[in-house]
């Protein structure tokens, strides 16, 4: 069983005392108390730390305290956008998929259209909902560590044992939330900033922080929690340990330039070294990453977000992406599913990116009455159908609940490693360039099924077409697009960039979002990114 259980109401409470201290909009944020249960009791037995570390780790898979959403589960972790739409990974997949040639989407609630064409503003819904959600979590984290200092510990009369496993809780808290912020440095760059110390009620709000010194922040944070986290593959499934740490400190470096402009692609590379050292291995079937039982004997994962399709049940994640991936000819029990609801596809410059005659099985394509070129964005037929998920497991048997999809999102795996390290070492780090295309051609053979697909050489632009093949619709793809110049630039076009069918350059102010309209009313700290 994996290990996102439901959570039990009753320790969601202290979670929820911190909530308003996530922003400085404190309405666009929902608090309910649930009993008058506070952190000053829940925080005094250590039966209780178990369900509260699991809020931190929920947060990134379930939209609210309760498992389904939409109108018949109104009960989400910030209001004005119900669980579904709100949840972590689906407003994820949205901004940095959506937004690029790897997805489009037929469906026209509120402004989700203008996130492929480019045209976003600071009122956008969806923008705003990931904005909070991102500091929803650091608020959950925040409110976490407060209770777990050391002082607090020793004042709860927590010993032996349970001491031990309360610091390494603290220690991934601390893990989750720099995680939080280092989605908020990519994506908004200049943001509020709270730590544990800001505390809820304050007439103060939250400090404005310089991207920069936010990355430093984040990479600070990193390095602490990979000395004090478990081993790699020591910790629970789906829990933090050291190689996570190692992972996103990885990307962290990998993008130094663009959030510091000083380049760090040594560092990129010794912690890419660091994961690989620690024994993980391709798993041998690409498409086994991604059935409902990826949570087994998958020595490739590093750090996911888990879905279990009986206690985590959200029209986010992985239920998301393969009922939204499913329409026109496609048969929804193919993939596991019970209907399938007409959204995702994909566009004719991702398809041009694989090889026509298929050999390279990673581009899971469904062509039947699909067009390859999209004349209309709302109509499921234009562009290809892409298949990544699916809710059925290795033995060909469908996930628990043909409704809700059990398969688990990762966040970092073994490839991933393999391409940072390639393409830190092409932008002059310090490893071996040979050992750079071992890397890429053990993905590629996997891929292939053979060494077919083997190349003798890499350059930079192969390796941002590699990983659009190996990481697509992993959440990747904005961040690589704008490390390369290509986000909003007229180097690199796909249909509907800008909003024209074939694609144009749009304005280099969106490589950031905006922050919320609302919030900057709110908090007279805060400076809208240039060009919203």
């Amino acid at each position: 069983m994996k290990s996102n259980k439901k959570i039990k109401n009753i320790f969601l409470t202290a979670s929820f005392i911190g909530l308003l201290s996530v922003t400085s909009c404190v309405n666009d944020l929902e608090r309910e108390p649930i009993t008058d249960i506070t952190s000053a009791n829940v925080y005094k037995d250590f039966g209780n730390y178990p369900n509260l570390l699991a809020k931190l780790y929920g947060g990134l898979a379930m939209g609210g305290q309760v498992s389904g959403d939409g109108a018949n589960y109104p009960d989400t972790d910030i209001n004005g956008i119900n669980g579904g739409f709100s949840q972590y990974t689906r407003l994820m997949y949205t901004m940095n998929v959506i937004s690029t040639d790897e997805a489009v989407i037929a469906w026209n609630d509120g402004n989700l259209h203008t996130i492929h064409k480019m045209t976003w503003d600071s009122s956008n819904e969806f923008i705003s909902a990931l904005y909070y959600r991102i500091f929803t979590e650091i608020a959950f984290c925040n409110e976490f560590l407060r209770n777990v200092t050391d002082e607090k510990l020793a004042e709860n009369n927590i010993t032996g044992d349970n001491l031990a496993q309360a610091k390494l809780m603290r220690t991934e808290a601390r893990f989750l939330r720099a995680q939080s912020y280092y989605h908020a440095l990519d994506m908004f760059g200049n943001v509020p900033f709270v730590k544990e110390d800001y505390l809820p009620g304050s007439v103060n709000p939250p400090q404005r922080i310089e991207r920069a010194a936010l990355f430093n922040f984040v990479e600070q944070e990193l390095l602490a929690c990979s000395n004090d986290l478990k081993d790699p593959k020591a910790n629970v499934y789906g829990r933090a340990d050291k190689a996570a740490a190692w992972s996103l400190l990885a990307r962290l470096y990998l993008n130094a330039s663009v959030y510091t402009g000083t380049q760090r692609n040594n560092d990129c590379i010794t912690y890419c070294n660091k994961v690989i050292g620690a024994g993980y291995s391709l798993k041998p079937k690409y498409g086994d990453l991604f059935l409902a039982d990826n949570n087994v004997n998958n020595p490739e994962a590093i750090f996911s977000i888990n879905f279990d399709g009986v206690n985590t049940q959200t029209n986010g994640g992985t239920t998301y992406l393969v009922h939204a991936a499913i329409g026109g000819s496609m048969q929804a029990s193919d993939y596991g599913v019970n209907g399938g609801w007409g959204g995702l596809r994909t566009t004719k410059a991702f398809v041009a990116k694989f090889p026509a005659n298929g050999a390279d099985k990673r581009g899971n394509f469904f062509t039947t009455d699909q067009n390859l070129e999209i004349n209309d964005l709302g109509s499921f037929n234009d562009g290809y159908a892409f298949v990544k998920f699916k809710n059925i497991k290795s033995n060909g048997a469908a996930g628990a609940d043909k409704t809700w999809v059990e398969a688990d999102i990762p966040l970092y795996r073994l490839a991933d490693i393999y391409l940072m390290y390639a393409e830190a070492t092409l932008r002059g780090g310090n490893g071996s360039l040979a050992t750079a295309i071992s890397y890429v051609n053990q993905l590629r053979e996997r891929a292939y099924g053979n060494a077919s697909g083997d190349v003798t050489s890499i350059n930079l632009d192969f390796i941002l077409d590699e990983r659009s093949r190996e990481l697509s619709w992993e959440m990747t793809r904005r961040t690589d697009l704008i490390r390369f110049g290509k986000f909003t630039t007229g180097d690199y076009l796909w249909p509907w960039k800008g909003n024209v069918k074939d694609g144009k350059a749009v304005e280099n102010f969106r490589n950031l979002f905006p922050i919320p309209a609302k919030d900057l009313v709110a908090n007279p700290n805060l400076i809208q990114n240039p060009g919203y």
